[in-house]
């Protein structure tokens, strides 16, 4: 499984995410990470960002609409997720 590197805006922590599932949406790519590989875990919808070198960065979507929005996209993607947003 894809993994990518999360950097807190805040604590500048570095956190790693398992990518299960990604999606575009009005031409921007979002993914559906968890911090497990396998089994439950706390999962995050993060909007990837690149820059005019096109370094890619990525930022957790907290717009609860829009959260809700993606997180029907992504329950219709995900066939065996248990999807709670």
């Amino acid at each position: 499984m894809e993994k990518v590197t999360f950097i807190d805006p805040e604590t500048k922590e570095e956190i790693e995410f398992f990518v299960v599932e990604e999606t575009k949406v009005n031409g921007k790519k979002y993914l559906f990470v968890t911090e497990k590989e396998d089994g439950d875990s706390d999962a995050y919808i993060l909007e990837e960002i690149a820059d005019n070198n096109e370094n890619v960065m990525y930022r957790m979507v907290e717009d609860d609409s829009l959260l809700a929005a993606l997180g029907k996209v992504f329950a219709e993607l995900i066939e065996d997720a248990d999807i709670a947003y």
